[in-house]
């Protein structure tokens, strides 16, 4: 594989929230990256505002970009790197004809949340995709202008496990523009990620508040902590180690769930303190009329769970819940964690 010499050549695929901040940050940082938009009017406003960032991180201009609809490449030469930063079902959509751009020695580098990564491994095979994830905060303001709200960083492994050239070779370029770690458990790191997803993300979309708000509640508490419990047990029971975050992630008591102790509301005043103002990205998805990542997220545990004979009512009662916000049959208040309860207490009796 070929970095950072005359040949080397790295597109990023998708101008959102990250695809914008990690390409303006590379091309300020000397990497050579091509960018690629959906459509031809993306890249034409993209060609005409530049990239502007702000926010954690400084603030960062690209004024100069090579971009382009995503199909134009398909005349370009290959590609030795590409980042994958779009939407998840437009990633696995995308997957197949970027692997075609991709140089003998390429890689794909997905880095959405949830399945993508293990889906595309499947589908592709680990030859051609290496897994990663995000944990930078990141807003798309409108389209060329981005603010990152944090100053993280994206994970990315073998999803076999160990550690391999390629990925500290990717590590190294990518490097250069943001905070890029090499994880030897990258399922676990996806896992741990997919878990506080289902449960902090989700259940903050659905109430249409952050993490502090609705766990005020006795009903807030009680949904996080089923979402949690069950995705935790999913991950566990198919043989993966959720790798820790911010936090252990499996919380202190955790199989004792008839008695909440003060380890166990410490451990959550920790995921609080990370997580808890956060307005959630599936919120900003709701209010924006687009499509959201829930069937990568708790439609994967509630498509995983029974196959490895776990309950995981919650899961996929939020699943359900999140289609119907999508279809505009239901929308986003703290009521609806009432409703969630009531539809899977005759199932799963509350301990």
């Amino acid at each position: 594989m070929i970095f950072m010499s005359d040949d080397y050549r790295f597109l990023v695929v998708g101008a959102g929230a990250l695809g914008g901040i990690i390409g303006a940050r590379a091309i300020n940082a000397g990497v050579p990256m091509r960018l690629a938009t959906r459509t031809a009017e993306s890249a034409a406003v993209l060609r005409s505002s530049g990239l502007q960032v702000s926010g954690i991180g400084g603030t960062t201009y690209a004024a100069e970009i090579q971009v382009a609809a995503v199909r134009e490449y398909e005349r370009a030469e290959n590609f030795h790197l590409i980042l994958l930063a779009t939407k998840a079902h437009d990633a696995l959509e995308i997957a197949p004809f970027l692997v075609t751009l991709l140089a003998p020695d390429g890689v794909l580098l997905p880095i959405q949340n949830g399945s993508v990564s293990q889906l595309l491994v499947d589908r592709l095979g680990e030859n051609v995709v290496l897994g990663g994830l995000s944990n930078l905060g990141a807003t798309m303001i409108e389209p060329g202008i981005y603010e990152q709200r944090n100053a993280g960083h994206l994970i990315i492994g073998e999803l076999s496990g160990g550690l391999s050239d390629r990925a500290a070779k990717v590590a190294g370029v990518l490097g250069k523009a943001i905070e890029v770690r090499v994880s030897d458990n990258l399922r676990g790191a996806i896992w741990a990620k997919l878990i506080l997803n289902c449960s902090v993300t989700t259940v903050g979309a659905v109430a249409g508040q952050t993490m502090r708000q609705y766990m005020i509640s006795a009903t807030g508490r009680e949904v996080f902590r089923r979402a949690y419990d069950e995705a935790l047990t999913t991950a566990l029971t198919i043989g993966i180690q959720p790798q820790r975050m911010i936090v252990d992630p499996v919380p202190p008591g955790w199989r004792d769930t008839t008695v909440v102790s003060e380890e166990y509301n410490r451990w959550v005043d920790c995921v609080m303190a990370g997580y808890g103002d956060i307005k959630p990205s599936m919120l900003q998805d709701f209010e924006r009329g687009r499509r959201t990542e829930i069937d990568f997220i708790n439609g994967y545990v509630a498509e995983l769970g029974p196959k490895a004979g776990v309950p995981v009512a919650m899961n996929a009662a939020i699943t359900d819940l999140v289609h119907s916000i999508e279809q505009r049959k239901s929308k986003p208040d703290p009521g609806r964690l009432d409703e969630l309860l009531k539809r899977i207490r005759s199932k799963c009796p509350v301990p």
